[in-house]
């Protein structure tokens, strides 16, 4: 297995998932991508950072709102559910069945993004910071 993913972040054979850093419910989902990336293929910065405003910048998305999930894999970006249901799928395995959801058109899965986007604080609770990762996963995360 591979420690650490390969390429720079958003290069070909590289995944990158940008995420709300005071974001419960974010911050929540990226831990739940960790533990389940057993090939330690993704990697991780919050969308306020300088590594991921310079990835977002890179990829035509400098601006884009703070609530907003982007997702950045073989030199393509993607965001809400695309993003979501990407992310999720790059797990491999059974996970790649996610990739189903691709099905239902995109102008439906946002809508139901936004609107949850637009209550996370609310239902989940927000981080006065970013949260520090873990010990053994900090190599995986940008800047």
């Amino acid at each position: 297995m591979n420690a650490t993913p390969t390429g720079p972040p958003g290069a070909p054979g590289s995944a990158v998932v940008l995420f709300d850093g005071t974001c419960n419910f974010c911050n929540d989902s990226v831990n739940f991508l960790l533990r389940r990336d057993a090939r330690a293929h993704l990697r991780f910065a919050a969308l306020g950072s300088e590594a991921g405003q310079a990835l977002l910048r890179r990829h035509g998305l400098a601006g884009i709102a703070p609530d907003t999930m982007a997702f950045i894999a073989d030199g393509r970006a993607y965001t809400k559910s695309s993003a979501a249901i990407r992310a999720v799928s790059a797990l491999g395995g059974v996970w790649r069945c996610f990739a189903a959801a691709l099905i239902v058109p995109r102008a439906l899965r946002d809508l139901a993004y936004d609107v949850f986007a637009a209550n996370r604080y609310r239902l989940f609770g927000r981080a006065s910071a970013c949260a520090v990762p873990k010990p053994e996963y900090r190599e995986r995360f940008l800047g």
